[in-house]
């Protein structure tokens, strides 16, 4: 185990460091750490504007709401172990040619990704807080207090979630007595007490206790060894039989540009486990924890503006869909067929586009259910004008290699900037008025254009997709 986590680290770091350089990619995690240390330096600016005690609980949040983006291998665990990740990797493909398990060989992909995550995103952003703590009024006591809890709490979603994914992936039926059960005692608990249910990470940041730090390090430690249990890879040498679906999917879609690419885009995500579980774990649910974080900050934002908030979330998260459609095949085996990159390309937006109706039917399903309906179309126009800008700035950075250059410190600056002004400034118009939200659809004309603009460029380009 130790030496095959070794082997797909080395793997891991050389594959990077061969597409951006081993100086490029090792700033990746200082451009992480110096934007956690800006932030930092405005936290007694945001402490003062919030109530007591929130801040704590939304930095938080947040980090479970990483490890819960990052957590759902058991979705994609056998993608990992038999299609995808074997062209990339091979390592994780060995358990075809030598006398190792799948299920150890996966439980080293797990332990490889997890260090990996905390090395170039979770621990850059704590050591980015402990630099500007001086700046900020934090003392040196809780600053350590808050690294461990922070560390914990992405522990805790990614270990989470994995389990729910592998509980999912085994049987649907199981996966429902468990998420009844959870949201059952959730709901007792809040009878009882009138208060959400305990964070262990949060109330360690609190009041710090060695038995809850020892039982929230069981339950993480258990969720990962339960999950690693119940994880059954699907052979690569085993049958499987699908209906004719392709025809008819396309058939329906032939109004559409590229209707027959666009219906196996759709056959791809369906069929490799995603679908209603990419759907449910990937974007649902961190839109509801997204919900639920903005809705501490009701109280400091103007009317509506918890739905506003929401809104652009839901936009930015819903432009990843495009990463969804791009992960399950490269550009290489397309060459021998009369498709050109721009046309993959394209075609991959068309699917994007479809997919749409998710997080605009999310947000406007927010605006009834809090008595927002007046302003529903001007929330769902802001969630869709940013996701097209998104996806746009993501396709002519990344073309159709968004989930490997995003680790590129360049690629993923330029991101930021090019998506975060746009934020903004769409937030401060839709602050003064909801109906300003509209403003964002405003964003499709240059999103047309830089999409054309990227398609030229990779189709320029040489052997640039992964």
């Amino acid at each position: 185990m130790p030496d095959l986590f070794v082997a797909m680290f080395r793997e891991e770091w050389r594959v990077h460091s061969e597409l951006f350089g081993s100086v490029g990619f090792a700033l990746f995690p200082v451009l992480v750490g110096a934007m956690a240390c800006m932030g930092t330096v405005l936290v007694p600016i945001v402490n003062a504007a919030l109530p007591a005690g929130d801040l704590a609980t939304i930095v938080h949040l947040l980090f479970l709401l990483v490890g819960v983006m990052v957590g759902g291998f058991g979705l994609v665990g056998n993608e990992v172990m038999n299609r995808r990740f074997g062209q990339a990797s091979f390592v994780a493909y060995a358990a075809r040619t030598l006398p190792l398990s799948e299920r150890r060989i996966f439980a080293a992909f797990v332990a490889k990704d997890t260090v990996y995550y905390l090395l170039l995103w979770i621990l850059p952003v704590i050591a980015g807080v402990a630099l500007a703590s001086p700046f900020a009024g934090l003392a040196p006591a809780t600053v350590l207090r808050l690294a461990l809890t922070l560390l914990l709490a992405f522990l805790s979603g990614l270990a989470g979630l994995f389990l729910i994914t592998t509980v999912w992936g085994r049987s649907k039926l199981a996966f429902a007595v468990l998420a009844g059960t959870l949201v059952a005692g959730s709901g007792a608990i809040v009878l009882a007490t009138g208060a959400l249910p305990p964070f262990p990470p949060l109330e360690l940041y609190r009041s710090f206790s060695w038995p809850l730090l020892a039982a929230t390090l069981a339950a993480i430690g258990a969720a990962l060894a339960v999950s690693l249990l119940l994880f059954h890879p699907v052979s690569s040498g085993s049958e499987r039989r699908h209906p004719d679906r392709f025809s008819g999917l396309a058939r329906r879609l032939g109004r559409l540009p590229y209707p027959a690419l666009a219906a196996k885009d759709l056959l791809d995500l369906w069929r490799s486990g995603g679908g209603v579980a990419q759907v449910l774990f990937a974007l649902l649910l961190p839109l509801g924890l997204c919900w639920f974080l903005i809705s501490l900050l009701a109280r400091v934002l103007p009317t509506n503006g918890v739905l506003l908030l929401f809104s652009v979330l839901a936009g930015v998260l819903g432009s990843t869909v495009y990463t969804w459609l791009t992960a399950f095949d490269t550009f290489g085996p397309y060459g021998c067929l009369p498709v050109g990159v721009g046309t993959l390309i394209r075609s991959k937006l068309t699917s994007f586009g479809l997919l749409q109706v998710v997080p605009a039917a999310v947000v406007a399903v927010a605006a009834l259910a809090t008595g927002s309906g007046a302003v529903a179309l001007p929330a769902v126009a802001l969630a869709l004008g940013l996701s097209a800008w998104a996806v746009a700035v993501t396709v002519y950075l990344a073309g159709l290699s968004p989930n490997v250059l995003v680790y590129d410190p360049k690629v993923l600056a330029v991101y930021l900037g090019g998506v975060g002004l746009p934020v903004i400034a769409l937030v401060a118009l839709a602050f003064a008025s909801p109906w300003l939200g509209f403003a964002a659809l405003l964003l499709l004309v240059p999103a047309a254009l830089l999409v054309s603009a990227g398609v030229r460029r990779w189709e320029a380009a040489d052997g640039a997709f992964f």
